[in-house]
């Protein structure tokens, strides 16, 4: 199995759902760790059951700190343990801005609402009182604004006749203890799927000019230019051709270039079939360590290659600016 994702979980009370964080984790295939849990509580519970189960722990109450501060030494706390996530499980403490932009897509947090819907506290309530059908428990990316970052997964749960907050409460926590383990491991491990990868791929060639997506011997392409003077400068590969990873095909300067290399970093660029004799070169997507802005660069320097010369001038007179 691959090196698994390394966790940091913040808790405040019980740590229920670190709890299940903690038993997803031993289960077979999982791709993370859990590497310590830390409660601005020292007194919390769940420090207890960590203890027990041989995660390290840190504690520090926040009372006579400023935010700032206790951010800062939860975040050292973190870093020692080598966490490359923390995730956020009953931890009630709001975060300073700049704690959470450190943390930009490294950090995750679990809600019981549906969001948008019911920001903040009293969330069971707010949706019976709103006649709603259904309440339940979202995990979302955190950003300095309150429940607002990308929501990464939901699971909605019923509300009956006569439900009050508590027993709509109860059934979401238990919903919750199914959802986090699923979203975390899949965001977690998002870098080896075929799918995402190739969002993010589309995403970024499809922002260069006068691009348009076409299938090519059964790999997706992309194109500059139109109508039959388009050309490709860049296809996603997914195991194709006997590769065995998932890749990325643009364009070199050479032959040259492209064995310079390959030969430099095997692991990250290859000699693609039927490609690299005219100079194409393969790099490997499905690394936990891409840089996506070296890929972003990768298609800006390829589309430039086959794109016609009224664009490219136009784009030289842009970047002067």
């Amino acid at each position: 199995m691959a090196e698994r994702a390394r966790i940091a979980v913040f808790i405040s009370g019980a740590g229920t759902n670190m709890a299940a964080l903690l038993y997803a984790s031993r289960m077979p295939e999982c791709p993370y760790e859990l590497v310590l849990v830390a409660s601005n509580d020292p007194a919390a519970a769940g420090l207890k059951l960590a203890e027990a189960e041989g995660i390290a722990t840190f504690a520090l109450s926040h009372k006579g700190m400023t935010r700032e501060a206790h951010d800062a030494a939860m975040e050292a706390a973190a870093k020692e343990a080598g966490a490359e996530y923390i995730v956020l499980a009953g931890y009630m403490r709001i975060l300073s801005a700049g704690f959470a932009a450190r943390w930009a897509g490294r950090m995750l947090n679990i809600h019981p609402s549906l969001l948008p819907k019911y920001k903040g506290l009293d969330t069971h309530a707010r949706a019976i009182a709103a006649g709603e059908s259904h309440g339940g428990a979202s995990v979302h990316l955190v950003t300095s604004e309150l429940d607002a970052g990308e929501v990464l997964a939901q699971i909605a749960v019923p509300i009956t006749p006569g439900e009050t907050a508590e027993s709509l409460a109860a059934r979401v926590k238990l919903a919750e203890h199914q959802l986090y383990p699923r979203a975390l491991a899949d965001y977690v491990s998002r870098w080896r799927n075929p799918a995402w990868l190739l969002a993010q791929v589309r995403s970024l060639a499809l922002a260069l000019p006068e691009t348009s997506e076409q299938e090519s011997f059964g790999a997706a392409g992309f194109r500059v230019g139109t109508g039959k003077a388009g050309k490709y400068f860049a296809y996603f590969a997914d195991r194709h051709h006997g590769h065995q990873g998932i890749a990325l095909l643009v364009k070199t300067s050479g032959p040259d270039e492209l064995a310079a290399l390959v030969e430099d970093r095997p692991e990250a660029y290859f000699r693609p079939a039927f490609y690299g004799a005219s100079g194409w070169v393969g790099i490997v997507l499905d690394r936990r360590d891409l840089d996506w802005q070296d890929i972003a660069a990768w298609l800006r320097r390829s589309w430039r290659s086959a794109a016609p010369k009224r664009l490219t001038r136009l784009m030289d007179v842009a970047e002067q600016f």
